[in-house]
């Protein structure tokens, strides 16, 4: 394309905005309404999924041995667990650790009684390693394998924590596949409409530009440009306010609400933003050109 061309699409582009600015406008908004439900959908999903992330890491299999299994055993059964895909760290916990833990939870305030037992240890055979997963939905393949393995007496796993915590994460991923369908369909719609006001306002000079040569793509290109300038303001302008308030709001959440810190952890803004604003802007970018294509395909017989 020359330049003198890029640039005449350019201007007819910004000048169909213009003259439709009452369709223009509403089809801007709505793109930054859309575009801002997105913004406000995902910041929430993924400070859930962080929130989700942290408990899922506390979630562990717990691997107890056959009595008798000397160290070097079990090292060599900690090695095989650690090659595991589904693993994400594994800790090694001592029948000295265990029994020390033990006197901790059932002797507190009575800590004389745990005298009696100085030089016997009645939890001689509980060592075990507890292992933490990648994603707590691999728990079960990962049960199946510890089970199989030879010096494993028992495998002990949070059966419902993990079955509970996938239903979340499965149920997240539709209500947002969900959600974003609904709202690109509707920023479409209105995209398209804007396009169709456009291409009738002009119809009788694009008659006139086909008699006189224009190419199908030179009639075409102005109202693609159209859609993608009003898919790019209408998401630039709610990104600079989400960030401007997600910032905001997690200051204001940590400086009035510190006792929250324990329980919801925000991400930070920059890590957010990194995925949002690419993901919005292509999201912007695609929209426009998707609606006025489709309009054009359907409306301009060129």
């Amino acid at each position: 394309m020359r330049i003198s061309t890029f640039l005449y699409t350019l201007r007819q582009g910004a000048n169909n905005i213009w003259k439709n600015k009452m369709f223009s406008l509403a089809s801007i908004a709505t793109m930054s309404a859309c575009i801002f439900l997105f913004g406000v959908f995902y910041s929430v999903v993924v400070n859930f999924q962080n929130v989700v992330k942290g408990v899922e890491s506390g979630v562990a299999v717990t691997v107890f041995f056959e009595d008798g299994l000397s160290q070097k055993e079990m090292e060599e059964i900690g090695k095989q667990i650690s090659k595991r895909v589904e693993v994400s760290k594994k800790v090694f916990v001592s029948a000295e650790e265990t029994w020390k833990e033990f006197q901790k939870v059932y002797f507190e305030g009575a800590e004389d009684f745990s005298d009696d037992f100085a030089d016997d240890n009645p939890l001689v055979n509980s060592a075990h390693y507890e292992v933490y997963m990648n994603d707590v939905s691999m728990q079960e393949s990962l049960v199946t394998y510890l089970q199989s393995l030879d010096g494993v007496k028992e495998v002990k796993s949070s059966d419902v924590a993990a079955n509970t915590l996938t239903d979340f994460n499965r149920l997240i991923g539709y209500v947002s596949a969900g959600i974003i369908l609904i709202l690109l369909c509707v920023a479409v719609f209105l995209i398209s409409n804007t396009v169709t006001i456009g291409i009738a306002v002009r119809r009788e000079e694009i008659a006139i530009m086909k008699l006189i040569g224009a190419t199908d793509y030179f009639v075409r290109a102005p109202f693609i440009v159209e859609g993608i300038l009003i898919g790019i303001i209408g998401s630039v302008l709610p990104l600079g306010v989400l960030y401007f308030m997600y910032r905001r709001i997690i200051l204001y959440v940590a400086e009035r609400f510190r006792w929250l810190s324990g329980v919801l952890d925000f991400l930070p803004v920059d890590k957010v933003f990194s995925t949002l604003i690419p993901v919005g802007l292509i999201l912007g970018v695609g929209i426009g050109f998707l609606g006025s294509r489709l309009t054009i395909r359907k409306h301009l017989k060129v």
